[in-house]
């Protein structure tokens, strides 16, 4: 799934080409994705302007005159710029089609993402946490938030209402960069390795975001390219492999039925 730093990536690839332009047309060739894209949205955004595009945790935000896009990129989804629409595949869903000649085309295998429309905030970002590189999220506040709370860590901070982004790639590499094994209660970890766990969960991202995310199966950048940032990884994906610390053989469980691999002798 493409987690915060593909997102971000793919935010970075497109807004250039979006910002300033008209939309011309709107085609869905595909609306039932997670949810059913929004009615009537081709007539909606027919002939508006693109302000701008952000990200809020995993979604995609292109802001028009009027409301804003919603767009999500679910298990397998990704957007691409295209100027020529014989290139379209079978799985390329949605086209936005620019005043400036290009397309953004919206491509979703599994179809478990979604493109809504709202002319307010939505009500999918209502309850999300702060965002892991804002100055808003620190030690402190995960401290505080985990107080009495008897989920494993790794649930912890992966949970959206906690902190948006840290995605199971990240948050497996967070917890071996800090010392801390995923399993552990989150209610039983001290305040001075919640601020450690901050900062390494800021580091990782910014990395992740400056070698254009991770390639595992399938995610590309708008331009088609890989991420880069598998190359960095420690323990996800490396069970029974030798630990980069410690030499000593990687263990992996099962939290929430996702996979957790950390080291026993450099994580406690």
């Amino acid at each position: 799934m493409p987690e915060l730093p593909e997102v971000e990536t793919t935010v970075a690839g497109i807004k250039p080409y979006l910002i300033d332009t008209m939309i011309e047309r709107l085609v869905i060739r595909q609306p039932q994705l997670r949810w059913p894209v929004t009615q009537g949205i081709e007539d909606t955004a027919k002939g508006l302007k693109i302000e701008n595009v952000s990200r809020r945790a995993k979604y995609i935000l292109i802001s028009l005159t009027t409301g804003s896009f919603l767009i999500h990129l679910g298990m397998s989804g990704s957007l691409r710029l295209i100027t020529n629409t014989d290139l379209l595949k079978k799985h390329d869903h949605i086209q936005m089609h620019l005043s400036n000649g290009h397309v953004l085309t919206f491509h979703d295998p599994r179809r478990f993402g979604c493109w809504l429309w709202s002319k307010y905030d939505h009500a999918l970002l209502e309850k999300l946490g702060p965002e892991p590189l804002s100055s808003n999220f620190s030690g402190e506040y995960l401290w505080n938030k985990a107080r009495k709370r008897k989920a494993p860590v790794k649930s912890f901070i992966m949970d959206s209402r906690i902190v948006v982004g840290v995605g199971n790639i990240y948050a497996n590499e967070a917890l071996f960069e800090s010392g801390i094994k995923p399993q552990r209660r989150a209610g039983k970890i001290s305040f001075k390795r919640y601020e450690v766990l901050a900062e390494n969960i800021k580091v990782i991202l910014s990395s992740a975001i400056e070698q254009g995310g991770t390639t595992l199966r399938d995610f590309t950048n708008s331009k088609g390219e890989p991420g880069y940032f598998e190359q960095s990884l420690s323990v996800y994906g490396r069970a029974g492999k030798a630990c980069v610390k410690c030499n000593q053989p990687l263990k992996e469980i099962r939290l929430a039925q996702r996979s957790s691999v950390f080291c026993r002798s450099c994580q406690s």
